[in-house]
């Protein structure tokens, strides 16, 4: 028996289950979109079948008249009497030229017969009351427009069913009478079209072909339509006609003329169940049937409204989109040729000792080498590892390595934000660097991190954060994003002045800004951006110092990817809301609020979150649309992406031959981080309160520090067995 706490799990989380409930239904909305909006071709006269396509077929049908009905065991049809029109009208009905044709057939007085696409019937309601009221008739001619002879009888039964609801919530009504689509004459009808009449026969419909073609759908001209429509030696004849399906302006014309011709030569107009004794078409339905077919025509119309407004939306957002990048780029570049610049400098050298604080949680696969990259580094330092309560002997760690100039300060598990603190206060030194547990530095890191300090304006440094594993897909996936994603936001960041965030693997602060700031908060579970935040607002400049590279362990699965980016995208949404009031304040302040927050608002929260709608709208192109036209226009913009990925890597100098997994992350990846930004929003709009995702390490920094297996070892006889420089510089060349 499963337990309440087994049912609990099981159960979809409240966020999730309204994920998948919104992409259901608007995945619903595309599909009855598609469906009512689908191309309708038109109905040109299809090619005589061969003499055994026609083995099954009795001669009453292919000798016969254009109404067939299948509804008994032996198909019947029947000719039209002589002197009598039946002028019908297929594709429609169109908001255009059905209403210019029923203006004809007013002023005439002649009656028709439309019949009618259910895919554009739903859309245009309004116009099926038109034709009824114009006194004309209306007919069936499919929901999507198939070719019904190649279709299974569940396919057809499921078009007839549609198309009739559409009826049934337009007039009330209901109609017997067919016309498949692209059917042609009776002497043409072969065995796969007399199943399908047998297959509608079966349902009660009567159908009803052409015997006189006007070849309207051709556009030959106005007299060639009127030649072709009147029926040869006096004799009667259901005339083929099309009221949608591209320009009808000829048709309209012709019928202003046709019909008055006709006239004068004693022809007579009607339906053609009227005219071969059948009984009257149009039958009131039941009001549950109708009220279905309001509620379909109903799904159709809000479908078309949403889907419609939503396309606006997303051109918008792509143009966005795009503009971004490019200028983006465009700023990044400039601000690596300034500071790749010859007489770029920051000022005199900064050569003061730095404090390196290390806050550590369990940090015991990566502890010592962090540890030992901070001790190689080529400017003065002190090591405090802050051991937050950690149970995995990380403390001890260290101890047993016997660095100089290491301490370790031990305290009760209090948190990140608390780690740093206690780290602040233990510093000796008016500079402070922070780096993560799971981190390590290049001998010059260091020192290129507090070069800007020269520069009296600059409160804190973003360092250049790197994966350091790029074995597996996933990580090599973080390291595309890395690149051409946060470290380019960096670049053009550091040039408007506005920086979120400092990476918690890679930051250089001045002591008294930290004081100044308040220390590090435990407000937001992103304490990097709530700190970054704070300083700007302060009115210190935050700046990004490329070169001061620092090499950090990523997630290796999507499940610890997962609850990564969930804590960063809902702590980033925290801080976001804390420091709100910077878009009204003055100064470096505003200007953070509204530039920097602005951005962030926009491009990382708003517009990610339709960016699932691009790929949803990708599978409607290719099923409802020109397939090639929308491959066309993905891979555009899979080649923008592109070019924006080799562009930032060549201001990395990384290697570019990760970049054949781009598309891949584009499909993949992509994916998981709109549901992480989705998930954090519901979160976030709950009021919910998120608890520390602590990661497990699988470590391997030792790999990036090229240590003589011997020694650790080695470090019982040598109380300071400190890596050399030279082991350590070829970090600075990978």
């Amino acid at each position: 028996m499963t337990t309440g706490r087994g049912w609990k799990r099981l159960a979809p989380r409240p966020g999730v289950l309204f994920i998948v409930v919104a992409l259901l239904m608007f995945s619903c909305l595309l599909l009855v979109h598609g469906l009512a909006r689908s191309q309708v071709g038109v109905d040109a006269t299809g090619a005589v079948p061969t003499e055994e396509a026609h083995d099954e077929v009795p001669p009453a049908i292919t000798d016969g008249g254009p109404v067939i009905d299948a509804r008994g065991a032996t198909p019947v049809s029947a000719r039209m009497p002589a002197k009598t029109i039946s002028l019908t009208f297929d594709d429609g009905p169109d908001p255009v030229w059905t209403p210019q044709v029923l203006e004809v057939l007013r002023r005439h007085q002649v009656p028709a017969t439309f019949f009618v696409v259910g895919s554009m019937a739903a859309q245009h309601p309004q116009l099926l009351r038109d034709i009824r009221d114009a006194g004309s008739e209306v007919g069936l001619h499919t929901f999507t427009h198939p070719d019904l002879s190649a279709a299974s009888d569940v396919r057809i039964d499921r078009e007839l069913t549609e198309t009739q609801l559409v009826l049934a919530g337009a007039l009330g009504e209901s109609s017997y009478l067919l016309r498949p689509p692209y059917s042609s004459t009776a002497d043409a009808v072969d065995n796969d079209a007399l199943r399908s009449f047998r297959t509608a026969g079966t349902d009660g419909y009567v159908t009803v072909l052409s015997d006189t073609d006007s070849e309207d759908w051709q556009r030959p001209g106005v007299d060639a339509i009127v030649a072709n429509s009147v029926p040869a030696n006096g004799a009667g004849g259901v005339v083929l006609l099309h009221d949608a399906g591209g320009d009808r302006s000829q048709t309209v014309a012709a019928l202003d003329r046709l019909i008055p011709q006709l006239q004068a030569q004693g022809y007579r107009f009607t339906t053609p169940e009227v005219a071969v004794g059948l009984p009257a078409d149009n039958r009131p339905v039941s009001t549950v049937h109708h009220l279905l077919g309001a509620t379909l025509i109903g799904l159709v119309a809000v479908a078309g409204v949403v889907v419609d407004a939503l396309t606006w939306l997303l051109v918008v957002v792509g143009v966005l989109v795009v503009l971004r990048l490019v200028l983006m780029l465009v700023v990044a570049v400039r601000h690596h040729r300034q500071r790749h610049r010859a007489d770029f400098s920051w000022g005199p050298p900064v050569t003061e000792p730095v404090s390196v604080i290390v806050p550590a949680y369990n940090e015991k696969e990566n502890i010592a080498a962090t540890v030992r990259s901070l001790v190689a580094s080529e400017h003065p330092v002190e090591v405090l590892v802050v051991d937050d309560g950690s149970t995995d002997g990380t403390a001890e760690i260290v101890e047993a390595l016997r660095l100089p100039d290491v301490r370790v300060i031990r305290q009760a598990n209090g948190g990140k934000p608390a780690a740093l603190n206690a780290g602040l206060a233990h510093a000796r030194h008016q500079l402070i660097v922070m780096i993560d547990g799971d981190t390590v530095f290049e001998p010059s890191t260091v020192g290129r991190l507090v070069a800007p300090f020269a520069d009296p304006s600059v409160g804190a440094v973003a360092g250049n954060a790197k994966v350091a594993s790029r074995r597996g897909l996933i990580s090599r996936w973080q390291h595309i994003e890395y690149v051409m994603g946060f470290n380019v936001d960096r670049r053009v960041y550091d040039v408007l002045r506005c920086m979120p965030t400092i990476p918690g693997a890679v930051g250089a602060f001045r002591r008294s800004v930290l004081l100044q700031v308040g220390g590090v908060s435990d407000d937001t579970l992103a304490e990097d951006t709530d700190l970054t935040m704070a300083i700007c607002r302060s009115g210190r400049r935050v700046v990004y110092e490329e070169s001061a590279r620092a090499w950090t362990e990523a997630p290796a699965t999507l499940g610890q990817l997962w609850r990564q980016r969930y804590r960063w995208s809902y702590g980033t949404m925290q801080s976001m809301w804390k420091h709100r009031r910077a878009v009204l304040e003055t100064g470096a302040s505003g200007r953070f609020g509204r530039a920097g927050l602005g951005h962030l608002a926009v491009f990382q929260v708003l517009l990610p979150l339709l960016a699932p709608l691009v790929d949803i709208f990708l599978i409607y192109g290719l099923l409802f649309l020109d397939p090639v036209t929308t491959l066309i226009a993905w891979s555009s913009v899979q080649a923008i992406q592109l070019v924006a990925a080799v562009i930032a890597f060549r201001l990395e100098r990384e290697p570019l031959r990760v970049l054949w997994l781009l598309p891949l992350q584009q499909i993949v990846y992509r994916q998981l981080m709109y549901a992480v930004l989705i998930r954090s929003m519901v979160t976030a709009a709950g009021g919910m309160r998120l608890g520390w995702q602590k990661l497990r390490r699988v470590g391997g920094l030792e790999d990036l520090l090229p240590t003589p297996p011997d020694a650790v070892s080695s470090s019982a006889q040598d109380p300071t067995p400190t890596p050399t420089r030279e082991r350590l510089v070829v970090l600075s060349r990978r």
